[in-house]
C-alpha cells in the first residue's frame, strides 16, 4: 500500500530533524562552555549517581586528611614538649651527681637548690603546655591546666591528670589517640619517682644539707627518665603512623579525583571535532530543507 506524503509531513519531519540537530549542538557547546559532561542529571543519571558518591568520598577524605594533620601537629609539639623535660632531667641528674659528692659546701647546695627550684618551674611551665589553646597533658580535660595549686592542692605531686584519650577520626571507622597524660608521663601522685615529688625532696635535702637523701634521688630521677623516653618512643611510633595514613589518604585523594574526572569532566578536544562537526551538519540541514521544501503560496504571487 502506497503512503502518499504530503508538504505538511516533510515540513514537520525537516523541522523535527533540525531541532534534533540544533538540540544536539547546543549540547556540545554547553558542556565545551562549562568543561563539564555531567551538566544536570538527566544528561547521565548513572554517571550523576557516581558523581555525587566520589564527591561524597572526596569530601570525606579531606576530612581525615585534616584530622591528620591535626594530630601530627599535636604529636609534634608532644614530641619537642618531651625532649625539653627530658632535658630538664638530664640537668637535674648533673646537680644532684655534683651535690653527692660530699665536697660541696652548704653555699654551694643553697646555690644548686636555687636552680633546682628553678627546674621545678620549668618542669610545671611543660606540664602545662597547650596546642591551640588545649593543654597536650590533661587528656579529655584539654580546656584545664593541669598542674595548678588550688584548694587541698598544695603540691604539684598530689594532682593526678585526666586520663581519657584524645582520639582523632582519621579513617573509615577507625580513630586514633594522640594524647599522653601528664600523670603517665611525669608520674602520678602514687609514684615514688613522680617528677615533683624528686624535685621537692631534693629541694628540701639541699635546704637541710643532707648529702645522703640526695644521693637517694638519683635512682628515682633514672627511673623517670627512662619511663619518659619511654613515652616519648611511643609518640615517635604514633607519629609514623600517622604519617603512614597521610600517605595513604593522599593517594586516594589522588584515585578518587581521577575517577571523578572520569565521570564528570569532558574531553574538550573530542567535543571541539564533534561540534564542529554538528556545527556544519546543522547548516547543511538548513540549505538542504530551503530548498526540498515546497514553494509558498506567496512565491506564487510574485
Amino acid at each position: 500500500m502506497a503512503i502518499r506524503v504530503t508538504s505538511g509531513m516533510m515540513s514537520m519531519q525537516t523541522l523535527s530533524n533540525l531541532n534534533r540537530n540544533y538540540s544536539n549542538m547546543n549540547k556540545m557547546e554547553n558542556q565545551i562552555t562549562t568543561g563539564r559532561k555531567l551538566n544536570k542529571p538527566s544528561d547521565d543519571p548513572v554517571g550523576v549517581t557516581y558523581a555525587l558518591r566520589y564527591r561524597s568520598e572526596l569530601a570525606s577524605n579531606e576530612q581525615y586528611s585534616s584530622n591528620a594533620d591535626a594530630a601530627v601537629s599535636w604529636l609534634d609539639f608532644t614530641d619537642s614538649t618531651m625532649q625539653q623535660a627530658g632535658d630538664v632531667m638530664k640537668r637535674l641528674k648533673e646537680l644532684t651527681v655534683q651535690a653527692s659528692t660530699g665536697t660541696v659546701p652548704q653555699s654551694g647546695l643553697d646555690a644548686i637548690k636555687l636552680e633546682v627550684d628553678q627546674l621545678k618551674e620549668q618542669m610545671t611551665n611543660i606540664g602545662n603546655s597547650q596546642i591551640r589553646g588545649k593543654y597536650i597533658f590533661n587528656g579529655q580535660k584539654y580546656d584545664q591546666a593541669p598542674y595548678e595549686l588550688a584548694g587541698t592542692i598544695t603540691s604539684y605531686d598530689q594532682i593526678d591528670t585526666d586520663q581519657g584519650a584524645v582520639n582523632f577520626a582519621i579513617g573509615d571507622q577507625s580513630t586514633f589517640q594522640v594524647n599522653t597524660s601528664g600523670s603517665e608521663f611525669f608520674g602520678a601522685s602514687t609514684d615514688a619517682d613522680n617528677v615533683f615529688k624528686i624535685m621537692d625532696n631534693l629541694s628540701a635535702a639541699l635546704a637541710s644539707g643532707n648529702q645522703t637523701t640526695v644521693a637517694n634521688q638519683l635512682t628515682d630521677i633514672e627511673s623517670r627518665y627512662t619511663k619518659m623516653q619511654s613515652s616519648l618512643s611511643e609518640v615517635g611510633a604514633r607519629t609514623n603512623r600517622v604519617e603512614l595514613v597521610q600517605a595513604r589518604l593522599g593517594d586516594r585523594n589522588l584515585n578518587l579525583t581521577n575517577l571523578q574526572s572520569k565521570t564528570e569532566d569532558a574531553d574538550i578536544a573530542s567535543l571541539m571535532i564533534q561540534a564542529t562537526s554538528a556545527q556544519t551538519i546543522y547548516e547543511a540541514a538548513l540549505k538542504s530543507s530551503a530548498q526540498i521544501m515546497q514553494p509558498s503560496l506567496m512565491d506564487f504571487m510574485r
